[in-house]
């Protein structure tokens, strides 16, 4: 007889139903949010298992590839569907979810996404931290701007090499704001150093991937555009429409442009 697993993935345990060919319950459990204990639990049923399912995420592409390697069936579940297909439930619990993941897979009322493989995931993650990191920088620097505009203090159009020199020449001789703004260019100055390390990663990465490469004779396009997260633009499903796709990679302006600095 068949019989499908769904898992509910939490952080710390997860919740863990299998049931048969007819739908009903066989067992049910709390299982560590750990490939190993999972497959140890599987391994231990005494019956084989048609098919694992889990909702999509970032915990869940983990256990998936734990399990895959284990030689378990498992499926990634689109989330959107998973969502719909539950939002029926009076009271929504971990336990519940669990059985209707698995209903789910037993019907086939499901769709399968596609799990990243650890490269791909290790680049997302690169991409994810430079931004968060070139956003702080950017935060930062508009705040003394904002600080000194206060004072009457213009910082004005200069290069990044000398954003620190204009401001502290604005501040020369008020104690206060050279206090406030020399804490807040050290942060600066620690926040472009570590951004500059990842961005200097993610240009040798670019270097030595060909389509990347290629994509770097485009007039206009932005460095990370050419990452491998930018190659969606390589397909037609994944391309976006000039008046959108433009702006982002920098050659042509959009009407929502940010406004010159002061």
């Amino acid at each position: 007889m068949e019989h499908f697993a769904g898992i509910d993935v939490s952080l710390k345990d997860s919740s863990v139903c299998v049931v048969d060919a007819a739908g009903r319950i066989v067992r049910e459990a709390k299982v560590a949010s750990e490939p190993e204990a999972l497959v140890a639990w599987f391994g231990g049923l005494g019956f084989a298992v048609t098919r694992i399912g889990l909702e999509a995420g970032p915990l869940s592409q983990w256990l998936h590839a734990g399990l895959s390697g284990a030689g378990f069936e498992a499926v990634l579940l689109e989330t959107r569907h998973v969502k719909a297909a539950l939002s029926a439930m009076v009271v929504k619990t971990d336990r519940k979810d669990a059985r209707g993941i698995a209903q789910l897979l037993r019907m086939g009322w499901f769709r399968p996404v596609h799990r990243k493989s650890a490269d791909a995931q290790e680049v997302r993650a690169l991409l994810v931290g430079r931004k968060l990191l070139q956003s702080k920088l950017r935060d930062v620097e508009l705040s003394i701007r904002g600080i000194l505009r206060g004072f009457g203090l213009k910082v004005g159009e200069v290069s990044k090499g000398r954003f620190a020199a204009r401001v502290r020449e604005l501040v020369a001789g008020q104690a206060m704001l050279e206090t406030v703004t020399g804490a807040m260019l050290t942060a600066r100055e620690a926040l472009l150093a570590e951004f500059m390390r990842l961005h200097r990663r993610m240009l040798a990465i670019v270097r030595a991937d060909a389509v990347c490469r290629r994509l770097m004779t485009a007039p206009g396009s932005a460095r990370w555009c050419r990452s491998p997260l930018g190659r969606r633009w390589m397909t037609p499903a994944g391309s976006d429409p000039p008046r959108r796709s433009g702006p982002t990679s920098g050659s042509r302006p959009s009407a929502t442009s940010p406004a010159r600095p002061t």
